[in-house]
């Protein structure tokens, strides 16, 4: 508990001293618009709307049923932020209809300025160097390290982060990137809003997670395993706060699906040879076109002179591997795609993955009971992915792409029994209805917080220049 106070102060002074030194206002109060006839000292916290885009309004609120606007702030930093964001989007759209109007922004892309507004390319960069990537993740681990550069940051751009978040006026704010708390959590502090707007982070890493996921100002920190949710009651965040559901995966894997036999005749597969999937991510990442020329090999009976099993390529954005995988004279049945929106349907087809250890991958196959075999991983957020799924015995690890054929082509023959054990862990580590729990869970947050008070008034910028 003593930890608590010293990561707030840290926050607060870097944000404070640097406010005062480009000679920014503190937080404007909401005022009453009639003067004197509001009660002296009413609860200035209590209420309180967006502002418009231009200076001061007046906003009357009949306390009536309205269209809730959900913002989900996110980064591509990786595939899997937009997916559990747009996971999320849709599930809100199923359970509620039209009581709630969700965005998918990047907010700190489009409003803010270096280094925040670069992180795709930034990181895209430093996960091709992969080191690069590794020591910038353990050295702003530290506490006392990335809580002085995020407030140091905040309080630059939280003016123009402000402005950004104006334009869809949120009464709830979904966190789905370890770097959007910080500054819009200093917004809501600076006008007021912290008790009129909910607050949640949605974690999208299933084991190791940087220690920037966890602030001790959100309403909820949903989390996807109890690894992650102990990981976030050490950092302070309240038992209260903290739940665990599982990873946002989009609906349609959790909808009653397509039978296997089925799928294959509408995707096209050979219907009666075994399938493995082979994935590298959004970006084609790791050794795909090692390992499918691999699997070429070990999934084709010499000796009789057929194939044993088939395999389908996801090779995400990347075009110069879906190039060179097309101009390859294959002797087992293959597809070749690019970036694929519809995985239910091509993971239901299949009998297992090879994959690198991304979270969102992985939940999505363990929904589907693909036993999982991981040939590569980011270090940092994903080291601990692997653990994860082997230890439960849900898939194995293996780097090498000729061991990988060779496993594929035990599992397609003498070792069926061991795939269909596998497949059965899988499942029951999956969790298939996670994204919904969560937005039911948000849902209840918004109602405590009631209707809107039957009062106008008059909003002033927090971040407003003086004159």
């Amino acid at each position: 508990m003593s930890v608590l106070p010293s990561r707030r102060s840290i926050r607060e002074l870097v944000f404070d001293s640097v406010i005062a030194h480009h000679d920014k206002r503190p937080a404007a109060r909401w005022r009453h618009p009639e003067g004197d006839g509001g009660e002296e000292g009413a609860d200035d916290e209590e209420v309180g709307v967006w502002e418009e885009e231009e200076g001061a309004m007046e906003l009357v609120q009949l306390g009536a049923q309205r269209t809730k606007n959900v913002l989900i702030l996110m980064s591509d930093t990786g595939g899997g932020h937009r997916a559990s964001a747009e996971a999320i989007r849709d599930a809100f759209h199923l359970e509620f209809g039209d009581e709630y109007k969700v965005f998918v922004k990047d907010v700190c892309k489009e409003h803010a300025g270096w280094p925040i507004n670069d992180m795709e390319r930034s990181y895209k960069f430093m996960v091709k160097h992969v080191q690069l990537w590794k020591v910038a993740f353990h050295s702003t681990s530290p506490r006392w390290v990335h809580c002085f550069y995020l407030a140091a940051i905040a309080a630059f751009y939280a003016k123009k982060v402000e402005a950004g978040l104006k334009k869809y006026k949120p009464d709830i704010i979904i966190s789905v990137h370890p770097l959007m708390q910080h500054i819009p959590l200093c917004v809501l502090k600076w006008q007021n809003l912290q008790k009129r707007v909910v607050f949640v982070t949605v974690i999208t890493d299933l084991n190791t997670c940087h220690p920037t996921w966890f602030h001790a100002n959100v309403n909820r920190c949903y989390c996807p395993s109890e690894e992650v949710a102990r990981r976030a009651e050490l950092d302070g965040l309240l038992p209260s706060q903290i739940r665990v559901f599982g990873l946002p995966i989009r609906p349609s894997f959790c909808r009653a699906i397509i039978s296997k036999a089925n799928l294959r005749v509408e995707l096209e597969l050979d219907p009666h040879l075994p399938a493995v999937l082979l994935m590298g991510g959004g970006d084609g990442m790791g050794p795909v076109k090692k390992t499918a020329m691999a699997l070429g090999e070990s999934l084709y009976d010499r000796s009789q002179r057929k194939p044993i099993g088939q395999l389908i390529v996801i090779c995400g954005r990347n075009q110069t591997l879906r190039s060179a995988l097309q101009l390859i004279q294959w002797k087992i049945p293959v597809k070749i795609w690019g970036f694929e929106r519809h995985m239910e349907k091509w993971m239901g087809a299949c009998d297992c993955i090879i994959t690198k250890a991304g979270p969102g991958t992985i939940a999505e196959a363990l929904i589907r009971g693909l036993p999982i075999i991981l040939n590569d991983f980011i270090p940092g957020q994903e080291v601990g992915n692997v653990p994860y799924v082997v230890g439960n015995g849900a898939g194995v690890f293996c780097k090498s792409s000729k061991e990988t054929a060779k496993l594929v082509a035990r599992w397609f023959g003498p070792d069926s029994a061991g795939l269909k054990e596998m497949s059965q862990c899988a499942l029951k580590l999956s969790q298939p209805e996670a994204v919904f729990d969560i937005v039911k869970d948000i849902h209840e947050l918004a109602q405590e917080q009631g209707p809107m008070s039957r009062i106008s008034y008059t909003i002033a910028s927090s971040f407003s220049q003086g004159p």
